[in-house]
């Protein structure tokens, strides 16, 4: 299944004012970094990925429309997936996403050229 693509315009629009927004293909979605922090993403199986913090996992996991995240049968502590049916308004969608946003923001800023050098050793 491909991604919701009103979904994703959707989310551009809310981050159209954010700085260091970019999207990313990824997992058969599509990603939105702040930073190069992924925040939230449109996920190719049907809903919203957003990060949220450790502490608040398992009270956000107690909400209507929200699921843990799973990935190759593996829980993905740190993130949660929102149903389609809990983002389908904007009211239901700006929090999600500025969570995430925020989320990605309170991290340390990420070494530029990591993934580049991931793997190779130093001569």
């Amino acid at each position: 299944m491909a991604y919701d693509e009103d979904l994703a315009h959707r989310i551009r629009e809310l981050l159209s004012g954010e700085q260091g927004v970019e999207e990313k293909a990824m997992f058969g979605g599509l990603a939105f970094l702040v930073d190069g922090h992924m925040a939230v993403a449109v996920s190719g199986t049907g809903g919203l990925m957003v990060r949220v913090a450790l502490d608040e996992y398992p009270k956000l996991l107690s909400r209507r429309f929200v699921e843990p995240m799973m990935m190759a049968d593996r829980e993905m502590r740190g993130w949660v997936l929102i149903t389609a049916d809990g983002v389908r308004t904007t009211r239901q969608l700006r929090p999600w996403v500025i969570r995430g946003v925020d989320f990605a923001r309170s991290l340390p800023p990420k070494q530029r050229g990591y993934a580049s050098r991931r793997g190779r050793r130093s001569t």
